[in-house]
């Protein structure tokens, strides 16, 4: 369309398709138990987390009296409340996500090491400790709160500069822009997610996370680095429009990129 040739990959549907046809329609909800327990402890902390931090009024140094709602410093304020909730819930969901997806990844090389939420807990901790719980935290939450900031810190802006609010449907206005700025956020924090899944995955002992599907990385700053030089951050962030990197061929045969 654009005057050059591109490789696409399969989309969202012709993956599906594939994945019913060797483990049947189960095999797309590999991984629904520790995610839905992921979301519900999640959201539990999240919300006793904010209400805590509401009751102790917790403000930015600086800020002695209440600041005026709508204001920068209300944003900030209530920016901050909500990052440290969502960090905390984070943290304490974060083995569930790493379970999550390493039940999802076994589907590439027909393992069957995760089996179960409980069993999981004693197979990562047994082979990797308490460290392997958190395996790709640390892009994870720098990705969450960079989204979460740049979203309200945008949203704000374009509201308090570029709305009037003499205007009708003013309401409807504001949310949509806070609606626009959380997309755009997330596509600038994409690749922080991308190195966080990879790194959930890396050389636990599954083949999807292991030569030649996937390189073994010392740190999630090395994965960052070799995603980067080969073009390849926005790996995994359309659903239906994937095209292969610059430069790379897909091997038949092998089953691999190289």
């Amino acid at each position: 369309m654009f005057g050059r040739q591109v490789y696409q990959l399969p989309g969202l549907f012709a993956y599906a398709k594939h994945i019913i046809k060797i483990d049947g329609k189960s095999g797309l909800f590999k991984g629904l138990a520790p995610r839905l327990c992921a979301g519900t402890i999640g959201t539990i902390v999240h919300s006793r987390i904010l209400q805590k931090c509401q009751e102790e009024k917790i403000e930015m140094v600086g800020s002695s009296q209440k600041a005026e709602e709508g204001s920068l410093q209300h944003v900030v304020n209530e920016t901050t409340k909500e990052m440290i909730a969502r960090s905390c819930a984070t943290i304490i969901t974060h083995p569930f996500h790493v379970i999550t997806l390493r039940c999802m990844v076994q589907f590439i090389g027909r393992e069957a090491k995760y089996s179960g939420v409980f069993d999981s807990i004693v197979t990562i901790y047994r082979e990797e400790g308490v460290l392997g719980f958190f395996a790709g935290l640390i892009p994870r939450l720098l990705g969450d709160v960079l989204s979460l900031w740049i979203c309200n810190m945008l949203a704000h802006f374009i509201n308090a500069y570029a709305i009037d609010d003499s205007t009708s449907h003013t309401g409807e206005i504001k949310n949509c822009s806070q609606a626009v700025t959380g997309f755009f956020a997330s596509m600038l924090t994409y690749p922080f997610v991308l190195v966080s899944n990879l790194m959930a995955v890396n050389n636990c002992g599954l083949a999807g996370g292991l030569p030649p599907y996937a390189a073994v990385y010392p740190n999630w700053l090395y994965c960052w680095s070799h995603l980067s030089r080969e073009g390849n951050m926005g790996r995994g962030n359309s659903l239906f429009f994937r095209k292969l990197p610059a430069g790379k061929m897909y091997a038949i045969e092998q089953k691999r990129f190289f």
